[in-house]
């Protein structure tokens, strides 16, 4: 449903937003999230394109996000990436068809149209606090952390 691209961006963040005051290195990212860390650089720098993150040079330096957990949408950052593509008028380009699409690809839209409605109800922040004691990414033994 979502590129690579897009899951990998959604991790980052999630990661960057589970410690708000700590700035994270690509590197520290990269093992948190099992993001490569050459393909994490690039979804970073798109990020930052994007006003999502920036990034904070020098000994103490990294990543951070540009606003809070609860204000940021899953939409924001999957659009910022890779954006989710509506289908506007015909995919095979059938002159006769116009705008109005077929049966078919009008309910592609629709159910594109309802994903997209839940990324963009649904914050940063909301995943943070859903589940009780779950955690907001699959926990790994390098992101499993007491506290």
């Amino acid at each position: 449903m979502i590129s690579q691209t897009a899951e990998y961006a959604l991790r980052s963040v999630v990661c960057l937003a589970s410690q708000p005051d700590t700035p994270l290195t690509t590197s520290q990212i990269a093992g948190i999230t099992k993001v490569p860390a050459n393909y994490l650089s690039k979804v970073l720098q798109a990020l930052g394109r994007a006003g999502v993150v920036s990034s904070q040079r020098g000994l103490h330096g990294g990543f951070v996000l540009t606003q809070p957990p609860d204000s940021l949408t899953l939409l924001e950052v999957i659009n910022s990436v890779d954006p989710i593509k509506r289908i506007d008028h015909c995919p095979l380009d059938l002159k006769q068809h116009g705008t109005t699409l077929c049966p078919l690809h009008r309910r592609l839209n629709e159910s594109i149209g309802m994903i997209e409605k839940v990324f963009r109800t649904t914050t940063v922040g909301a995943l943070l606090k859903e589940g009780g004691a779950s955690r907001p990414l699959c926990e790994t033994s390098e992101n499993v952390r007491s506290g």
